[in-house]
């Protein structure tokens, strides 16, 4: 079978790669977090790119699969890890009795992120259901919450401590491979019809960002997961879908 490894969507993918890791370079070298988000937002829009550029020019391959999950593992996984790595430093520690040995080994758990992001993919690839819906919370949504949760708290614009920053790394990476149905942003045409919830969540989503700008980054990812929780929930006690198996 021949592979062809040079293709524009993959080229995109590849610059999706280049971004990550610049952003982790940004977070762990330079120590520049506010670099490592605009790294990781070029990476969130060559992710965009690739997939409709793929689709576009019918240059979907296995191999652009993979590569697309190799790269927003760096992008989306690592990236955000490296970032609330350095963000804990500027913490204080909320709870004093842990020890410095304690919240020094926490500094290193917060690399769950990448772990649980790697996971999330890998069941990204092999799930055949997740066409029209997402089981879990998909990388790059909490790769922007993370990152920019990082930059925010280690600017003293969220009063967070080491506890908690741990604890919030912790539940996202729960989000990550839980089995909560979320909402796809994919649009079905441009009607209202099949729509209402992606106009009526990206319209509440530029609202807050022209209100807080930088600081509602995490809000707007929370509303996410908060209304695909919603929605899960009540599919559930329907019984129609949005049951995970």
């Amino acid at each position: 079978m021949k592979i062809k490894l040079i293709t524009i969507p993959n080229l995109l993918t590849l610059a999706n790669l280049f971004f990550g890791a610049l952003a982790v370079v940004a977070a762990l070298v330079w120590g520049d977090l506010r670099a490592a988000l605009l790294f990781v937002a070029a990476s969130a829009v060559c992710d965009f790119l690739d997939g409709f550029a793929a689709r576009l020019l019918r240059q979907t391959s296995p191999i652009g699969v993979q590569l697309d999950s190799l790269a927003d593992d760096i992008s989306f996984g690592l990236a955000p890890a490296a970032v609330l790595f350095v963000a804990y430093d500027a913490l204080p520690a909320g709870c004093a009795a842990l020890g410095d040995g304690l919240l020094t080994a926490g500094r290193y758990a917060l690399f769950v992120v990448a772990a649980c992001s790697a996971l999330r993919l890998a069941r990204f690839n092999i799930d055949t259901t997740q066409q029209e819906e997402f089981c879990g919370l998909p990388v790059p949504a909490n790769a922007l919450f993370c990152v920019s949760l990082g930059v925010l708290a280690a600017e003293g614009e969220w009063a967070l401590s080491k506890v908690a920053l741990l604890a919030v790394a912790c539940v996202m990476s729960w989000l990550l491979v839980s089995p909560v149905r979320m909402f796809s942003l994919k649009f079905h045409g441009f009607g209202w019809r099949g729509n209402e919830l992606r106009y009526l969540y990206l319209l509440a989503a530029a609202l807050l960002l022209a209100a807080w700008r930088l600081r509602a980054l995490p809000a707007v990812v929370l509303l996410y997961v908060a209304v695909s929780c919603v929605r899960w929930l009540i599919l559930r006690a329907r019984g129609g879908r949005g049951i995970s198996e």
